[in-house]
């Protein structure tokens, strides 16, 4: 549980803190990263290619240069090597989907009173949401895994097993970071018909098709049909959309494809068990509080509390601390 003392300096900078978050969306959201790219161009260049009005680029490409994340040489901007690497179009590590993700979200949260008070979600789920916010989550999503995928594979020891189940997979990202460092194995990603077309480019980009297979479905669904021939099956951050009953419906899927002795890891934004801290999953909580019906995030005993009750023991978290401050949960069925 957080000790920090607040000052009024501090309750007024987080107060004003997303005038720096809207300042980022915006830079991405028209594209001024890709726009300058490893050129330097004045305001009237800019202007010129946005078809944007000089007070406002002017106003805005300072105020990136003030947060650092262009700089300003006489009348000219460029990006920082940064925001060329993580922020322009055409680099491959292009983190723009989470943040424009990030954007859709806003609207909900500024909105948190009505749901406080109601209980009740004040925004769609993304994966149901309109084409753009559907693209944003799941291009997101991949820029999240993407990078955290490889240090995830290499905290799960899969050299053993032959067949896994990544449930609710999405693009696949961690299927196939598992099986490019286990050649052994074989995969499925299971997700919503919406996710096939994006997971199986995705997948074939990595030349894993022959490994790496897509099965349509939805992890809520009580009559959910697949095969029990898995040795583990993975679940990253698709509990924490569900309540408790819903959750452990989740598990208990996952838990019946395994066969006697697979393993499963549960991947999610792990709450102590005061549910008071840290602070990312708290946080997360609210966002499935304005975004869901029942979703949380969850305890850690919340958690291992679900997995026993599917008959998995020797339950165990992991050495492994993911952006955000996530973690994983493994344990084996009986």
């Amino acid at each position: 549980m957080s000790s920090q003392t607040w000052t009024m300096k501090e309750i007024l900078e987080t107060s004003s803190s997303y005038w720096r978050t809207c300042t980022l969306h915006t830079g991405v959201k028209l594209g001024i990263f890709t726009l300058l790219g490893d050129a330097q161009k004045d305001v009237s260049m800019i202007c010129h290619e946005l078809k944007g009005n000089e007070r406002g680029v002017t106003a805005l490409v300072n105020a990136l240069c003030a947060m650092g994340l262009l700089v300003k040489e006489g009348d000219f901007y460029k990006n920082t090597p940064e925001s060329l690497r993580f922020l322009s179009k055409d680099s491959p590590e292009y983190s723009g989907f989470i943040i424009m993700h990030h954007h859709h979200l806003m609207d909900s949260w500024n909105r948190m009173s009505e749901s406080v008070e109601s209980g009740k979600p004040c925004r769609k789920r993304a994966s149901h949401a309109g084409e753009t916010e559907r693209e944003s989550f799941l291009m997101g999503m991949f820029n999240l895994a993407v990078g955290m995928a490889p240090a995830l594979a290499e905290a799960l020891d899969l050299s053993e097993k032959t067949r896994l189940l990544d449930f609710g997979g999405g693009p696949g990202t961690f299927a196939i970071h598992f099986c490019k460092r286990n050649p052994q194995l074989l995969a499925t990603v299971f997700d919503l018909p919406t996710t096939r077309t994006f997971a199986e480019k995705t997948i074939e980009r990595f030349g894993l098709s022959n490994r790496i297979d897509f099965q349509e479905g939805s992890f809520t669904d009580r009559q959910i049909s697949l095969r029990h021939s898995y040795d583990v099956a993975f679940l990253s951050h698709v509990i924490h959309a569900e309540g408790p009953e819903g959750a452990e419906q989740i598990i208990k899927h996952a838990v019946s494809a395994l066969k006697p002795g697979g393993s499963l890891y549960i991947h999610e934004f792990i709450l102590d068990n005061t549910m008071a801290s840290p602070l990312f999953p708290a946080l997360f909580s609210i966002n499935m509080l304005v975004g869901t019906e029942k979703g949380q995030a969850y305890s850690e005993q919340q958690l291992i509390s679900m997995m026993k009750k599917q008959g998995i023991r020797d339950i165990s978290r992991l050495d492994y601390t993911g952006p955000s401050t996530s973690g994983i949960l493994g344990g084996i069925k009986i």
